[in-house]
Parts: structure tokens; sequence; C-alpha cells
């Protein structure tokens, strides 16, 4: 109850990606829009798998300054959506400080485990933050993975579900100002699709761009993606689409504004899919 009671403050009292020569952006810099509707329901979970996350969440021990970022991260809508339980092993993709890794982590728990992946540009951008969530086996559960995203060896079969939390568009940047390496999603995909197990979920939360807006130009600009794109790369990859969630839809969003302008930021249009590897 103290915990409970302590996250519902923390949650009460707070109400955070790019121009051209912004960094890779860091999931810990998104808010969900003010108006939104709930994740889809979570089947899958029991009553103690969901306790799980809720658990996870309110977890005294979180790095400081994590809990503040609740109230606009709703891990509770992305953590249940992805369906994540117990004993899973899963993969946070282009993790950059973690903040996600460390609710995964606590979720799984010792039977589980977690690979926070990142490539070498988005480990340089999170500073300190990995040695400070990982440091001296702090989240024994957890491997750091970090390579560029056509190399990373992620082990066949192993995975039970990935997250991407404002990451894919950025395997689309064509950066001009170089600061961004020339990163080929299909193989990205290629690389992580065989790691699934049948079954297997993914999630991928990002910034809608226009329809039909050319990835290399949305990207570098705004550092937005048309929703179609997501959808028929990871179907292309072999996966199946499973369903939406509109709980980081923003309807006041035009999709005009670069997604650090003050006039959007943290309050984007966002679109959140859930793919599924065929049984």
């Amino acid at each position: 109850m103290r915990r409970a009671l302590l996250l519902a403050i923390s949650v009460s009292l707070l109400t955070i990606a790019g121009c051209k020569k912004a960094p890779p952006e860091q999931p810990a810099a998104e808010q969900a829009p003010p108006a939104a509707t709930s994740a889809a329901p979570a089947a899958g979970l029991s009553a103690e798998e969901k306790t799980a996350i809720h658990d996870a969440i309110g977890n005294l021990e979180r790095l400081p300054g994590d809990a503040d970022e609740d109230s606009w991260r709703r891990p509770s809508e992305v953590l249940t959506f992805l369906e994540v339980k117990p004993g899973m092993s899963v993969v946070d993709y282009l993790s950059a400080g973690g903040y996600y890794t460390e609710l995964l982590s606590r979720i799984v728990g010792s039977n589980g485990r977690v690979t926070a992946y990142n490539n070498p540009e988005y480990l340089k951008f999170s500073g300190e933050k990995p040695n400070q969530r990982y440091g001296k086996d702090r989240l024994p559960n957890v491997a750091q993975l970090t390579t560029p995203p056509e190399e990373a060896p992620f082990e066949p079969n192993s995975v039970d579900a990935a997250l991407f939390v404002m990451s894919y568009h950025d395997l689309h940047w064509k950066a001009k100002d170089g600061s961004w390496p020339n990163t080929d999603p299909s193989k990205a995909l290629a690389q992580l699709v065989p790691a699934l197990k049948p079954g297997a979920t993914v999630v991928v939360l990002d910034h809608a761009a226009v329809a039909g807006a050319d990835p290399a130009v949305s990207v570098d600009a705004l550092h937005r993606i048309d929703p179609a794109i997501i959808k028929r790369e990871f179907e292309a990859a072999g996966l199946t689409f499973d369903t939406e969630s509109k709980a980081f839809a923003n309807a006041e969003d035009d999709h005009s504004k670069p997604v650090f302008d003050p006039a959007i930021r943290h309050k984007t249009d966002q679109v959140m899919y859930r793919f599924k590897k065929p049984v």
C-alpha cells in the first residue's frame, strides 16, 4: 500500500524527439498526449502477471528520476500491451538509458532475462545512464548488447517479446550531418525475427508522420514515420499484425512539426502496434 501510494503521489505531481542535428531520440524524452484511450485488453495476462507489472512500476529501488517519468510514459499501458510476464526473455530494442529495460528486468524476474540492445550511437548519447543502471551487477538478469543493428547476434528462437519505444524510425534515419550511420531496417529485422520464438510478441511505439511521407525526409526533419511503413516492414520480415492501441493517439497533432517543437513536444500523435510471430 505504501509503495502504491508513493507511486500515485509521484504521478499526480508530474505532468520529455528531432531537428536535423539532434542525436538519436532517447525514449526518455517522450510523453504521451493528455487525452488517450486505454491499451487493448491483455487477455493473455493473469491477475498475478498484471500485479508483476504494477509492482515493477512501484518498486522503490528504481533509479532516481525514473518514477518522475511514469506519468507521461505510462509504462503500464505499454507493458500490458506487450503482455510481458515473469520468466520471459525480452529484448529492449535501442534501449538508450534503459528506463524500460529496468521495468522489464523487474517483471521477468530471476527466471527471465532482458537484453538491453543499443547500437554504438545510442549508447553514446545515453551518457552515464547505462553505467548507473547496470553497473555493479545492479540488474543481474540484464545483458547489454552493443553492435550495429545489421550485425546483432541474437540467439535463434530465444526471445519471447521485443519492445521498440520511439526507436524504430531511427533505423530509417539518413542524417545529413553524419551523426547517425545509414542503417538498414530490413537487415536489422532479419537479425531479430529469427531470434523470436513462435508466438512471440513485438510492440512498436513511435511518432506518426503524415500518410505517404518518405522516411528519408520525415525522420531527418521531424523524427516521425508513416505508420504504414512500420506495418509493412514488420509484416515483410515475417511477423503478423495483431492489433493496434490508440493509447498514445493525439488527433490535435497535424504531423507537421518536429517532435522537439515546444508546441507538440511530449504530445505527438503516436502509433502503437503489436505483432506476433506465427506459431
